[in-house]
């Protein structure tokens, strides 16, 4: 008698092979069967009707702090995610020294818009080395599954003190111990090494990552311990600029050391044509043996405005800056106030710390829609905020205010949208090479809120889509599944099949929905967030235990950490 049988499921099994009527039998925490008439079960779930999928793994995301107080990864966890890989954009919370906590806090906040005071009373920090971090994280019990990469701005601080913070040169000898440092956290479990090398990624204090002017020997001493120990991918979030040498290197690097090395490979608002170059360098390094990897989002990097959010429209408008110290009730009292709503509609704005980035978010308003529920990804130039403003005859900004005002959120896709539509990202999703991430789950809190990019995957790009041509389904789980778990070394799981991790979903695909965004007041310190809800998971199944049922968590946390590559199963 077997632990666990689901009957009756449409099974698309990972492998990309047509969906089939199949029953799966689990015995502990592996699938032992797949087929009919598979006998009995001390747990049967009912999957007429219903798709059977295995677990998604999602790739890039940000809980290296969050990880430490949610056992269930949310909003990952309420999406279907059975294994998270974290420690992306070079940020993390280890190796740390004793006192530099709070460095690394406000580094984690700057970049990726997670609340300090939710990161500085959810964390216990119990740990110095990365090796430490992987044991404390280990500890704690959860309904998912994670894996962590080494970021470089927690190594080169570790190393190099406030001369690494301040992204001075590295000396020789400086590189010898950072590349020590890394070796020793792939082969305590790490799944790889991460960069930033963008100036969009600032630190609370306004400075660029550590890392991110690295000079070659830097990197390439780093990378090649990844070489060295056999396993690991090398992640990349770069401007690419100058694409060319930057590009040089990390192609240089995976020929030298035979592992992967991804970059997010995305639209640039300011030259939409640009992911075509980097495409074709991409195929040209694949003729020549290497093993660059672009990693493409599956819907544009959306910025997300309310009043409450981290940046809107208005958030630099002199007026705004008293009230956003207010609570949010109290100050959209203020914003109803008629000379404090003229006041800020008429102001010019102060600039940010990226003037261009400054002046497109507050008053490029043909690339800002109202949202709506449910959210649409894949808005028509009619839906903008100064098309709509137009046809009310008002200005783009009294309609924006007052339209936020009303609770409205206002989406501008700020990559991957610059001919209005996603035929580009689609194009990026289907290049051979390319692996989805960049959902940024437990990230941007304030602003972005893409962790629902798996569900999206499935209600839009193989339900929903009427714009342009949709995907095959089981193309659509295969890429989300087993992908993204090889591409990190984890044969152990994304396929329906006898031997693998018994990670599942039964999922009600008519039924499937993804929610508007809502602020929350959710992390500790009642640190805010945008969240999604979602509705049409009927089980989501980890390591052979329900972890979620009907989109509640059922208490069960068979999920810990990845350390290492995992093997497949013998056949």
């Amino acid at each position: 008698m077997y632990d666990l049988i689901i009957r009756g499921g449409t099974l698309i099994d990972g492998t990309g092979a047509p969906a089939k009527q199949a029953d799966v039998a689990v015995e502990g925490d592996r699938i032992v069967a797949v087929g009919a008439d598979l006998g009995e079960a001390h747990r049967v779930v009912d999957a007429t009707g219903l798709l059977v999928t295995p677990g998604w793994v999602d790739i890039h995301t940000h809980y290296d702090g969050q990880v430490t107080w949610d056992p269930h990864v949310t909003p990952s966890g309420w999406n279907g995610v059975t294994t998270v890989v974290m420690g992306n954009c070079g940020v993390g919370f280890a190796p740390v020294r004793p006192g530099k906590e709070d460095y690394l806090i406000q580094l984690m906040e700057g970049v990726e818009d997670i609340p300090g005071t939710a990161l500085s009373e959810g964390i216990d920090w119990r740990w110095e080395s990365f090796p430490e971090y992987l044991d404390a994280l280990e500890e704690m019990p959860r309904s998912v599954d994670i894996a962590a990469q080494i970021p470089h701005g927690a190594v080169r601080t570790y190393v190099m003190g406030d001369r690494g913070a301040r992204n001075e040169k590295a000396e020789p000898g400086e590189i010898d111990e950072m590349a020590a440092i890394v070796k020793e956290g792939l082969e305590a479990g790490a799944l790889g090494f991460s960069t930033s090398r963008t100036l969009l990624h600032r630190a609370k204090d306004g400075e660029v990552v550590p890392g991110t002017y690295a000079e070659d020997d830097e990197v390439m001493g780093i990378g090649r311990m990844l070489g060295e120990v056999g396993h690991g991918v090398f992640e990349v979030a770069s401007d690419l600029a100058p694409e060319g040498a930057e590009l040089e290197w990390m192609s240089r690097l995976g020929k030298e050391t035979g592992r992967p090395v991804t970059f997010a490979c995305l639209q640039n608002p300011m030259d939409g044509d640009q992911w075509k170059r980097l495409l074709e360098i991409v195929d040209q390094d694949a003729a020549e043996g290497g093993h660059l990897t672009p990693q493409v989002a599956q819907r544009p990097a959306g910025l997300i405005f309310g009043f409450d959010s981290s940046l809107h429209p208005f958030r630099l408008k002199p007026s705004f800056f008293p009230l956003s110290e207010l609570d949010y009730e109290a100050r959209l009292e203020e914003l109803r106030r008629p000379e404090v709503r003229r006041a800020i509609i008429d102001e010019e704005p102060r600039q940010g710390n990226i003037p261009g980035i400054t002046a497109m978010i507050t008053s490029a308003w043909q690339m800002m829609y109202p949202m709506g529920t449910p959210p649409n990804y894949e808005p028509g130039p009619e839906d903008s905020v100064e098309a709509r403003a137009k046809k009310a005859g008002v200005t783009p900004s009294e309609f924006a205010y007052d339209s936020m005002l009303a609770g409205e959120f206002l989406y501008m896709p700020f990559l991957g949208y610059a001919n209005g539509d996603l035929e580009d990202i689609r194009s990026m999703m289907t290049h051979e090479k390319a692996v989805f991430g960049l959902s940024d789950g437990g990230a941007h809190c304030g602003l972005i809120c893409d962790a629902s990019m798996p569900t999206f995957l499935l209600t839009y790009w193989a339900r929903d889509r009427v714009k342009g041509e949709k995907f095959p389904i089981e193309w659509i789980v295969q890429q989300q599944t087993k992908r993204t778990a090889e591409f990190y070394g984890m044969k152990d799981r994304g396929v329906v099949a006898p031997g693998m991790k018994a990670d599942l979903n039964v999922i009600d695909f008519e039924a499937l929905h993804i929610h508007g965004p809502e602020m929350v007041n959710d992390l500790p310190a009642r640190g805010k967030r945008l969240i999604q809800q979602i509705d049409g998971y009927r089980y989501t199944i980890k390591s052979g235990e329900v972890t979620y049922e009907g989109g509640k968590p059922t208490g069960a946390l068979p999920g810990t950490l990845v350390r290492g590559p995992q093997a497949a199963p013998p056949s």
